[in-house]
């Protein structure tokens, strides 16, 4: 995933969570220990290996990248902190445009090489190895060391097929395939590309462009110059309740994130990445956020094809399958999938269960041709929307909720068994596995725990009728 700064010109445009991918602690969660040698205890975050790193950069861009910031070190990995008392409204930094890297930082005889085909955040990815195969003669080495080491990543496309097992009763899981499809129709087109010319990138292997690739997608942010990395900003952590994120000027040709709140010196500095499930923070930067209150389920319903009315429903659902936005899921959604978000106890509309997802479930419970009439002769007074207000008929809603209900606790009955099954296996393992055991288990609690309120909705919604 690329996360999307708002852009600044003449009219403001909105922040897209998830601009390319189906995208808290830290993008890469790094479980490490880092010894200091400091008096103070808030300047015992300083990481003295990074002193060097801000001033190269400000030399590099020829203007101050921050006055606030400094790098340090938490249990995370690198984070930036507070060099001075901050206050809410301060600027906290500006990144040029010109010490960004984007794809029009390949070298032209790279660039020339490439088809349409491949990607921007392909391209990007080319561009770090290209970098890095250079070492020290890199104009970004001081960069290009400090992105993190292969075994700290831990999103799910570098699970191995058994920990993704874990996973399985979750949308995840076939997202992640999707993506790990994707980043091998990448690879291919490039090394297509590069066997022609064996100059470049002789030893390219699917495990470093992968490497790569989860770079881009989990630490690049959209812009109208495509997908770009902003060395410095992108050592800020992520705080679901910060109101701060980077803002891209394109007048100005920089990238800015302004302060939302007060930091005392030594405060580590956050900004927020977006409103994201577990289930996207796991696929695009390798961690979970323990009840994380934005968690979803995506559930996939389908009509049985012994179904009289089977062709009958679908010519239905094909004339009226125009959602709300609020109904489109984080991952790739498609016409018979639904994201389920919390439903907090006391909710008389069921918010967190959109309508298109009670609405699908009221056309595949009809029995008749005349029912399915009735409710395309609703959705032509309704803007199109099927089913948008419940059926008059209470028993037929009561039983097109029950259905949905039985769906539900299937899933339920899923989510479990798994969750059992992890919480049993082996206790000797450690290291890589544990963690990504207890991110499987984050993952799987948390979307369980939105399951069972919509269950627990749906059943008191058919009682009071």
């Amino acid at each position: 995933m690329l996360l999307q700064s708002v852009i600044i010109t003449s009219t403001w445009l909105a922040r897209t969570q998830r601009p390319i991918f189906s995208t808290l602690c830290r993008r890469f969660l790094i479980f490490c220990e880092f010894s200091a040698s400091i008096s103070s205890v808030k300047a015992s975050h300083i990481a003295e290996d990074d002193n060097e790193f801000l001033p190269w950069l400000e030399h590099k861009a020829g203007a101050e990248i921050s006055s606030a910031l400094s790098i340090g070190r938490s249990s995370y990995g690198r984070s930036l902190y507070a060099a001075k008392d901050i206050k809410t409204g301060d600027c906290l930094l500006k990144v040029p445009y010109s010490v960004q890297l984007a794809t029009d930082n390949l070298p032209p005889e790279i660039t020339c090489l490439l088809g349409d085909e491949v990607g921007n955040v392909a391209k990007v990815a080319l561009l770090i190895l290209h970098e890095k195969k250079l070492e020290t003669n890199s104009q970004w080495a001081p960069y290009i060391s400090r992105l993190p080491q292969p075994d700290d990543l831990h999103s799910t496309i570098f699970w191995s097929d058994e920990e993704l097992e874990m996973i399985r009763p979750s949308a995840l899981y076939e997202e992640t395939l999707t993506q790990k499809t994707q980043i091998g129709k990448d690879f291919h087109a490039v090394k297509l590309a590069f066997d022609q010319y064996p100059d470049h990138f002789q030893d390219l292997t699917l495990q470093g462009f992968a490497h790569a690739y989860g770079f881009v997608t989990s630490r690049a942010w959209g812009r109208s110059r495509g997908a770009s990395m902003i060395p410095f900003a992108d050592f800020l952590n992520h705080d679901g309740t910060s109101g701060s994120y980077v803002l891209s000027d394109e007048g100005k040709r920089h990238s800015e994130v302004i302060a939302d709140r007060d930091f005392a010196q030594g405060d580590e500095v956050l900004i927020r990445y977006g409103k994201f499930s577990n289930a996207t923070l796991l696929l695009d930067f390798g961690f979970t956020v323990s009840c994380n209150s934005y968690d979803q389920v995506r559930i996939e319903l389908n009509i049985p094809q012994d179904d009289a009315l089977y062709t009958q429903k679908l010519e239905l659902l094909a004339r009226h399958q125009t959602r709300s936005i609020k109904d489109v899921n984080e991952f790739t959604s498609t016409w018979n999938s639904f994201a389920i978000k919390e439903v907090r106890s006391g909710s008389r509309k069921g918010k967190g269960i959109p309508q298109s997802l009670r609405a699908f479930c009221r056309i595949v419970t009809c029995n008749s041709q005349q029912e399915l009439n009735a409710l395309e002769i609703e959705a032509a007074r309704n803007d199109g929307r099927l089913a948008r207000c419940p059926l008059k008929d209470k028993n037929r809603e009561i039983g097109a909720h029950r259905f949905l209900i039985s769906e539900i606790s299937n899933l339920v009955e899923e989510y479990s068994e798994c969750i059992k099954l992890m919480v049993s296996d082996s206790p000797y393992q450690c290291g890589k596995s544990v963690l990504r055991r207890r991110l499987a288990h984050d993952l799987l609690t948390g979307e369980l725990r939105v399951l069972k309120s919509a269950s627990a909705w749906l059943e008191n919604y058919c009682s009071t009728l």
